[in-house]
């Protein structure tokens, strides 16, 4: 290729990067929504649009660089040492606990103690009184949060609320005129296109890295550990990131916040060529709902699929003719979803979510998790070799388009519910009933329930949903309560005591 030639194509970029920047001061749909003030820019701002070419149409990350820092802050946590009891350790557990509960843990080789932790990690300041994005696993647990800015200013911080499906948590300190970070349309990220990541790895200073968006839509299992109904759609980079730098910025050369830095791929627990950040379109709802409504709204539509792609092998088994890439394979309708309402069935091929096109259950989940209960949408899907386009009204997790109230109580019990179909209730000589689909890690398990246990009653209070079993626990917290139910194919009811002393 001639230099000349090159020179165009580069000047070409560097005019279509000022023409962007110049743009950014309209705020598009996407600024506006969640808790920025739209038309307003802070004060780090100040000086960037129209500056960011330089002789010769080179790229320069000074502006973007110098712009963002002052609003991605160091977030040191402090966890007090406690005590724990050793009942769910194999070795060591207490015959007796089962009968007198941890009264007799001394006598056993009684509670350890986990000393005192001190952990550090980054976030991102998003309006100028003090909100403050990071990663909930920088702040799980913690009894103390102190927030420093670039400028050595430190704070105290509380925290307003988090979400382990999308290891989102919102912090806030008390500050007026603070720098912040303004949000950019992850959307539109592209394949090649450069990045910054900024946060505060190996507890050193704030630290800028750049690198390219090299996939989108990645999803890599992390969050699975802490959440039974994980959210992942990240926008991979080869942006160096480290230890630290959970909870920081990924910024395009616009300065614009695109995602929150979330995790790497590493043999080692340190960079090994690949992070991850979760897109800006996803933490601007989840943001949104955890200041204004308590918890997150997450919307279904009500539909299982691979979490995986499909093996030859399984396409057989199916007996289906869906090639990879086409869309996201419908396994199965939950008869009290919204698909099933909106005539989805098992087999269909998801394509579209309001127009935009999906070829993966990332691709599905990311366009889904920026909508609520109740919201209307479009869902496009292939049956029998036809396109078919209906309206579809997203539901929350208990079946309803109602606002979910924060209880904490479902989340606790760490397991994956839904109601028993009427088939297996009918079978089982029962009206009704909550399906334990998978244990978990939560109270549940100390049980020693087992999957595929349908809950029935609750203090003897009959339960035929995830709403009711959510209500009569919500309205018991602070005690310990009788669970009964039933094992499908056996005999009798089993009792089981469920313990929410521990829960506020």
């Amino acid at each position: 290729m001639k230099l000349n030639n090159i020179l165009a194509i580069v000047a070409i970029s560097a005019i279509t990067s000022v023409l962007s920047v110049w743009g950014f001061g309209k705020f598009t749909d996407y600024q506006n929504a969640g808790l920025q003030e739209a038309g307003k820019l802070p004060v780090n701002y100040a000086g960037f649009f129209g500056n960011n070419n330089t002789p010769g149409g080179l790229v320069d990350f000074t502006p973007a660089a110098t712009s963002a820092t002052p609003a991605v802050v160091h977030i040191k946590t402090r966890t007090k040492a406690r005590q724990v009891s050793n009942n769910n350790t194999p070795r060591q557990r207490n015959p007796f606990s089962d009968f007198f509960g941890d009264d007799f843990g001394d006598f056993f080789g009684g509670p350890r103690v986990i000393p005192e932790q001190k952990a550090s990690g980054s976030g991102v300041i998003i309006t100028d009184d003090g909100y403050i994005i990071t990663n909930n696993h920088v702040v799980e647990g913690a009894d103390e949060i102190n927030v420093t800015l670039a400028n050595k200013k430190s704070y105290k911080a509380a925290v307003i609320g988090t979400d382990a499906s999308s290891d989102l948590a919102v912090i806030k300190i008390e500050g007026k005129g603070l720098p912040y970070l303004v949000y950019g349309n992850s959307d539109e990220t592209k394949l090649g296109q450069w990045v910054l990541a900024i946060g505060y790895p190996l507890n050193l200073d704030v630290t800028v890295t750049a690198g390219i968006v090299s996939a989108k839509s990645r999803s890599i299992g992390i969050n699975d550990r802490q959440s039974n109904a994980a959210i992942e759609s990240f926008i991979q980079t080869d942006a160096a990131v480290n230890p630290g730098n959970s909870g920081g910025a990924l910024i395009n050369t616009n300065g614009e916040l695109i995602g929150i830095n979330s995790a790497i791929a590493s043999p080692t627990g340190s960079y090994a060529g690949y992070s991850y950040a979760i897109p800006v379109n996803i933490v601007k709802k989840i943001v949104t709902d955890i200041v204004k409504f308590g918890a997150v709204q997450r919307a279904y539509i009500g539909i299982q699929y691979p979490k995986e792609n499909i093996s030859d092998e399984q396409r057989k088994e199916l007996g289906t003719g869906y090639k990879e890439g086409e869309g996201v394979y419908v396994i199965d309708v939950p008869a009290d979803g919204a698909a099933a309402a909106a005539g989805v069935k098992k087999g269909d091929i998801v394509t579209k979510i309001n127009g935009v096109t999906v070829t993966s259950g990332p691709e599905l989940q990311e366009q889904v998790t920026k909508f609520k209960p109740g919201d209307k949408i479009s869902l496009t899907y292939i049956r029998g070799g036809k396109e078919v386009t209906v309206p579809l009204t997203l539901k929350n997790k208990l079946g309803t388009t109602e606002i979910v109230k924060i209880t904490g109580i479902l989340e606790k019990l760490g397991a994956e519910l839904a109601a028993v179909d009427g088939k297996t209730a009918a079978a089982n000589q029962i009206a009704g009933g909550v399906v334990v689909k998978k244990m978990g890690e939560g109270l549940l398990k100390k049980t020693r329930m087992q999957e595929g246990f349908i809950i029935t009653s609750v203090n003897d209070q009959a339960i035929k949903s995830v709403a009711e079993l959510d209500k009569l626990l919500s309205l018991n917290k602070g005690r310990k309560v009788k669970i009964e139910g039933i094992y499908p194919g056996f005999e009798g009811m089993y009792p089981y005591p469920l313990d929410l002393s521990d829960v506020d």
